[in-house]
């Protein structure tokens, strides 16, 4: 098992982060705004999370599942571009 992959390489492409941030900060402002109690508090932890995966641009599950929203970079040089005739 690669650990590099697994615990440290970014694999959430920008609109993941984006959406990952932006519902995990809805998420921990619930048990202040809506459900009180245990629940309240069980959905503000899974915001958390959200929040930090968002932020760091790594989720866990992603690499054990297979999945990767991030474009991988190209390996070697890219081709170079052609100049259009005129």
């Amino acid at each position: 098992m690669d650990w590099k992959r697994l615990l440290i390489e970014r694999n959430e492409a920008w609109w993941d982060q984006a959406v990952r941030i932006a519902l995990g900060g809805a998420l921990v402002l619930v048990p202040f705004v809506w459900i009180g109690g245990i629940l309240g508090w069980l959905v503000a932890l899974v915001g958390v999370i959200a929040l930090f995966t968002g932020i760091t641009g790594h989720c866990t599950l992603y690499p054990l599942i297979g999945w990767q929203t991030r474009r991988k970079k190209a390996q070697g040089k890219p081709p170079k571009r052609q100049k259009r005739a005129r």
